[in-house]
């Protein structure tokens, strides 16, 4: 009788951390977060489907807005390697090739900023919450306002690939704008970083 008990308890430890780890790494339960956080983003279905792409762990507002700032990342190393393929050609005016070497000065901020940001909410503690909180939405603004001024330095060029530039700016943007909603979603909701066993 004694090794029937032990036998079970043992099954039943066993099966306990496979247990959590299924509801850590739960699809259903992420893409339902995913989509009723990213319902009032600025751009909810670029939200959702950029949060998709995402193998990380998206269960509590803390994974998103982690998971929100890596694709922004991502997405800011994309144009910064475009920018820099851009800056080897030797086309365009004097004007032109300013305004991209501003640009990719520009952007090699915002990722700074963001590599920051990700870095603070992956370090989150209790008694330093808001000052991180702060700090975070003060770095995702400043890379999206170094974005903005990326775009504004094209705006009155002429330039072949302007759209093309434009579309790509405009899309890490926008990635970055829903990661400053997921942010401010987190500060509102008092969120604490959970205890590590």
């Amino acid at each position: 009788m004694r090794f029937l008990i032990s036998l079970l308890l043992l099954l039943l430890l066993h099966s306990l951390p496979y247990s959590a780890a299924a509801r850590k790494h739960n699809p259903t339960n992420s893409s339902h977060l995913v989509r009723s956080s990213c319902s009032h983003a600025s751009y909810p279905n670029l939200c959702i489907h950029s949060l998709s792409t995402y193998t990380g762990p998206a269960n509590t507002p803390r994974d998103l807005a982690q998971a929100a700032v890596t694709v922004s990342l991502s997405r800011a190393h994309r144009v910064s390697s475009y920018l820099a393929q851009l800056s080897h050609s030797d086309q365009g005016t004097k004007r032109e090739r300013s305004a991209l070497s501003a640009c990719i000065d520009l952007m090699s901020e915002s990722l700074d900023e963001l590599t920051r940001t990700l870095d603070e909410l992956k370090h989150l503690h209790p008694e330093t919450f808001r000052f991180q909180m702060s700090n975070a939405k003060t770095w995702v603004s400043a890379a999206l306002t170094d974005d903005d001024t990326c775009l504004d330095g094209f705006a009155e060029l002429d330039v072949k690939v302007k759209a093309d530039m434009k579309r790509k700016i405009t899309n890490a943007a926008r990635v970055t704008s829903n990661a400053l909603y997921l942010i401010n979603r987190l500060d509102e909701s008092r969120g604490r970083p959970r205890s590590k066993h």
